[in-house]
């Protein structure tokens, strides 16, 4: 009888652990290598890293209410559980005595299968902050010293995973077509010219394309335009006479059998909470049973950004057992784009810049977190809607460079669809990194494109970003409330009308009101119908040309020059439109008689800076109070005082 009861119980503990790791989605998780990081550097108190590199599967269950947001997953093949498998390429950094750690998981949501938070957080540089090998490659080493545990996860599903390109390996709905459209700007005459469309091509002789100069003009079909296959997803078009490089062409075609791509916000759920949760052997974090990691916060740059936006909106911060996947969320320079990856035949690469399509998916209500009226739509919804619902809502920080408020409708994160000023959350903060381009790697100097009208801005936001970081980090652990918002705002008057936000009297400062509308199209047809207008406004700019609100780093605190975020496109290249994730630079005049000769209403160096240690001790000064602002880290301060010293700090030399 005792034999009996000993066999129905280990009966019953063997059915509960395979309940636990159905729930868990996480069926299997390979450790290919586990490596000393960074040659073995030392990161202070924390001490050396290491690297962990493996592959986790997941199979989701369809019928699960959590995951049938998840676009034609009810469609796709399944194994013999009746589950949807997926594998997804992981990279963990650890400190090697975990103890030793700030016991967050900090998630580094991969853009196109690269790491970025190591250029934006530590100044590592390509492709050494993809390796994490040499000593070099951990840069300045701050999240190191800081003690997370930092962990990249392939979700996106149309890129090949590849050593230094992290991916996921979904399956696809076979026997399904329908229509796919694909618009390209290639910024080159080569003609005619290979590219890739989004989709497997199910019919070559479906294959149409178009072209115009700009987004609102007619599509047109000229002699000398023509499109035809090369294989299942590249193409060949020969492009017409009578159009520049930055002409707009826009294919449509049948496309078959479309990838599961909103798998990918589902691998991302689960590992994490894997990660944090399962604290048996199959997982790398764990060690006696136990994870040392107590939080998640979720950060991605871009593509990557829009990725936690969707996340959060969809409802993936809640895991398959009701806990919270991320306490923290840092989407950078997303503006009030989303993304369209999670539809059939979606495109998890693709972002529309300007002058193309400004009602594509990505830029669908809702904009921002609060849950508002959509008057163009007739929704109501938000991005905390629905963890709101289940109680899982993060605490969200939102970085912007000042590109996104030309160029991907930030204007929207602070107001209703028609331009009234709306208050935030209280769990939100927006920052606007004034004066900055969409990304820029850091050191990077001055140049010139000859496809932009300015020399191009190298403006780099790493010193905020560490500030913030350590902020958020603070808010999450010791509920210590971060600093406020700091971005254009209607109620400040700081927010306005394009035509009207830069001043049109600085020699070499062209505006003419650029920046990217949004719109609510019908997709069920092509092209698209355009059903209404949202607003969109941009950030005003004081006499030097430079935005007003925001944070105002120490080169436009302690200017040299006039820093935009917007750069008009070059005769050639699409006139009349902005060049896509770039701003630019106009210097000022050395003296105030080559101001004046000039007519530059803005005040010459001379005139700022009267004696040579004028200028460094404006930095030092300014340092200090955005130290005491919390916008700046005093390991920061010290390295801007010492740039000013050596005369670097303006990228202009």
């Amino acid at each position: 009888m005792v034999d009996f009861q000993w066999r129905q119980l280990a009966l019953m503990v063997c059915a509960l652990g395979a309940h636990l790791t159905a729930q868990s989605e996480v069926i299997r998780f390979d450790v290919s290598e586990r490596v000393p990081a960074f040659e073995g550097r030392s990161f202070g108190a924390v001490g050396p890293y290491v690297r962990i590199t493996g592959k986790a599967t997941i199979a989701l269950d369809p019928r699960e209410p959590k995951n049938a947001v998840i676009a034609d997953i009810d469609k796709a093949p399944r194994n013999a559980q009746g589950r949807v498998q997926a594998v997804a390429d992981v990279v963990i950094l650890q400190p090697a005595d975990p103890g030793k750690g700030n016991q967050t998981l900090l998630l580094d949501v991969p853009n196109r299968g690269r790491k970025l938070a190591p250029q934006l957080f530590d100044d590592a540089e390509q492709p050494g902050a993809n390796r994490s090998e040499a000593a070099a490659d951990a840069g300045i080493g701050f999240l190191h010293r800081q003690g997370y545990t930092m962990v990249w996860i392939g979700w996106q599903s149309d890129i090949p995973s590849e050593p230094l390109q992290m991916a996921l390996l979904a399956p696809a709905a076979t026997g399904i077509t329908g229509s796919v459209r694909n618009e390209f700007q290639f910024d080159h005459l080569t003609n005619p010219i290979k590219t890739r469309v989004s989709a497997d091509i199910a019919d070559p002789a479906s294959l149409k394309v178009t072209v115009r100069a700009h987004w609102t003009h007619d599509r047109q079909t000229p002699a000398g335009l023509s499109v035809k296959a090369i294989d299942a997803q590249t193409i060949e078009i020969t492009r017409p006479s009578g159009f520049d490089a930055g002409a707009l062409y826009e294919v449509t075609y049948q496309g078959k059998d479309p990838i599961v791509h909103g798998m990918g916000f589902a691998a991302t759920r689960d590992i994490v909470s894997f990660l944090r949760q399962d604290g048996s052997n199959r997982n790398p974090l764990a060690q006696h049973g136990r994870v040392g990691v107590k939080r998640a916060i979720g950060f991605g740059v871009s593509q990557s950004g829009r990725f936690l936006r969707d996340f959060l909106w969809m409802g993936f911060n809640q895991d398959l057992q009701g806990r919270t996947v991320f306490e923290g969320l840092m989407p950078h320079v997303a503006g009030a784009r989303r993304m369209a990856t999670n539809f059939r035949f979606g495109q998890p690469s693709r972002n529309s810049r300007h002058p193309q399509d400004p009602a594509w998916q990505i830029d669908e209500f809702p904009f921002t977190y609060a849950v508002l009226q959509d008057p163009v739509s007739g929704r109501r919804d938000g991005l905390l809607q629905k963890c709101l619902s289940s109680r899982t809502c993060p605490k969200v920080m939102q970085t912007d460079s000042e590109h996104e408020w030309w160029a991907s409708r930030a204007s929207l994160l602070v107001t209703d669809p028609v331009g009234n000023h709306i208050d935030l959350p209280a769990n939100v903060r927006a920052y606007m990194m004034t004066g900055t381009p969409h990304y820029a790697d850091p050191d990077k100097k001055v140049s010139a494109s000859p496809m932009m009208v300015l020399p191009v801005n190298p403006m780099h936001a790493g010193p905020p970003m560490r500030a913030l970081l350590t902020a958020l980090q603070a808010w999450i652990t010791q509920g210590t409330e971060p600093p406020a918002s700091r971005v254009p705002l209607r109620a400040h008057g700081t927010l306005v009308e394009a035509e009207r936000a830069v001043p049109l009297d600085i020699p070499g400062l062209p505006y003419e009101g650029l920046h990217s509308k949004a719109f609510f199209s019908d997709h069920s047809v092509l092209p698209p119908k355009v059903l209404g207008p949202y607003k969109v406004l941009a950030p005003l700019a004081d006499a030097d040309g430079m935005a007003v609100a925001g944070i105002r780093g120490m080169a436009l605190a302690v200017p040299r020059a006039t820093y935009t975020g917007w750069n008009p496109r070059a005769p050639g290249y699409g006139p009349g439109n902005l060049y896509p994730l770039q701003g630019g630079v106009v210097p000022f005049a050395a003296t105030r008689a080559e101001r004046l000769n000039a007519k530059d209403p803005r005040l010459s160096l001379e005139e700022r800076y009267p004696q040579p240690a004028s200028y460094v001790e404006a930095v030092k000064s300014t340092a200090a109070r955005f130290v005491q602002e919390r916008l700046l880290l005093p390991e920061d301060a010290e390295r801007a005082v010492l740039r000013a010293q050596a005369n670097q700090l303006s990228q202009l030399n």
